[in-house]
Parts: C-alpha cells; structure tokens; sequence
C-alpha cells in the first residue's frame, strides 16, 4: 500500500452553517501536488437506526427530503450531539422519530458516502426489544412510520421513494446479521 500524501496545508475556504468546505494541498509520494476540497462533517458523525419491531418487521419512515425535493422511505437517522455516544445517540433518535425506545442496540457497521471528497461516517445500528416512548423531536412535520417485511427486500429496492443508499446498505446488513444469528443460535 503506498504512502498517504503529505497534508501540506488546509484552510476552511468555507462555513454556510450546514456546510464547512476545507481546501488541502497534497504531496503525493511521487512527487505530484494537488489541491483538494471536501465537505466535513460532524466529527462524531450520525447514526441510522434499522428498528426491528418484530423478528419479520422493521420501521422506516417517509419523510420530505429537500436535497431530492421529494419525499422518501428511509431508516431513523440523525447526528451523534456533543457528549453523547453512538447507541445513546440511536435510541434519541429513535425516540423521536417513531416513538419507540430499544432494549437492545447493537452497532452493525460505521460506513461512509463519498470520501473522496466528504469527511463523515454513518453509524449503523439494529434496534430491537422496542417499547412505545416518545421524545419530542425537531421535525418541522409529523414523521410517517411505515412498517416493512424483512422478506419483502425486493418490493422495496423497486420502489421509486426508497433510493438513499445508507438505507438500502442498512437493510442489506441487518438482514444478513439476524440470518446469521439464526443460523448460529
């Protein structure tokens, strides 16, 4: 495996709020130099919950996404706060967002979108034990919860509203974690 570039020089060129941009310089180990942006995100990243309200049934939720002017199926999902860990993170979330709290959460995977040019990691979590609390949330609108058959894969990856790939990665890894665990248990 080759050397990492040296990191010359970085500089926030950027900060809308949402966004930060940093520009870096890189010295690849050949010799070559380039100037390169990415977006950062929170350093402690977000988590994606895949609920499992029964042993054949997640939770997803429908709600308006305005990068896709649209709105979309996907899995609970939202950033990691100051002082908080990922599975604390998760049942918040959770909370909020279905109004439903776990007894059990297990982090699956940590993955990322783009890193060639985004610095951000989404962890994956499965939720099961869930039991009815509600936290209040910052949603602008009340959040559909849809329940889906974890058998039902298919139907769902055809579906027009269901196209945020850290979803469709969620439910491909918990479904292959819980046939695992059947098959070992």
């Amino acid at each position: 495996m080759p050397n990492k570039p040296v990191i010359r020089s970085r500089r926030l060129i950027n900060d809308t709020g949402i966004f930060r941009i940093e520009e870096m310089d890189l010295e690849f180990a050949n010799g070559a130099t380039r100037v390169y942006q990415r977006l950062l995100g929170s350093s402690r990243g977000a988590v994606m919950v895949v609920p499992l309200l029964d042993e054949k049934t997640v939770l997803l939720i429908r709600e308006y996404t305005a990068g896709m002017e649209r709105y979309e199926l996907s899995f609970v999902k939202g950033r990691v706060e100051d002082g908080e860990n990922l599975l604390d993170a998760a049942n918040r979330e959770l909370q909020e967002e279905v109004g439903y709290a776990a007894g059990r959460l297990d982090l699956i995977r940590s993955v990322t979108m783009a890193p060639g040019y985004l610095l951000h990691n989404t962890h994956i979590v499965l939720a099961r034990n869930l039991y009815p609390k509600r936290l209040p949330g910052d949603e602008p609108e009340p959040i559909e919860v849809v329940p889906w058959k974890l058998d039902d894969l298919d139907a769902l990856l055809l579906r027009d509203d269901f196209t945020e790939s850290r979803s469709i990665t969620a439910f491909y890894l918990a479904k292959e974690l819980l046939a695992r665990e059947k098959n070992h248990g």
